[in-house]
């Protein structure tokens, strides 16, 4: 691509000033408007997508999605905490929390070095 030429639009767009994100909402219409699913399909398949992905991480299974990244359930064990306004201690319990590491391609893609490297990869839906 050359440098005077501007990158090709996003598939999503956003109204409002507010950080940009991602929903449920707006991933159930691009499939509606570029995948040819009804609204309901589509629904019900991002439903079914972080119904399964939840009902995993539950079970304590870790979530690979190659080209992504990984989902890891990690337990934390309980330590001592402080209120900061008091400087009281406060126990802090043990507790389970999920944390994500993007894959080599999306970091890559990220930070722009896949498209440096050879611009023919980056595919825009």
């Amino acid at each position: 691509m050359p440098a005077d030429t501007p990158p090709p639009e996003a598939p999503f767009t956003f109204d409002t000033l507010e950080t940009p994100a991602l929903t449920k909402a707006g991933l159930t219409e691009y499939l509606f408007e570029h995948i040819g699913f009804n609204k309901r399909e589509a629904k019900d398949m991002v439903d079914a997508f972080f119904d399964i992905l939840s009902e995993r991480l539950i079970a304590g299974d870790d979530i690979k999605l190659t080209g992504f990244g990984n989902f890891q359930l990690r337990t934390k064990a309980p330590r001592p905490g402080r209120n900061p306004r008091t400087g009281e201690a406060i126990p802090i319990a043990a507790r389970r929390v999920v944390t994500f590491h993007p894959s080599p391609k999306l970091k890559d893609l990220l930070q722009g070095s896949s498209e440096k490297e050879n611009p023919s990869q980056l595919t825009y839906p």
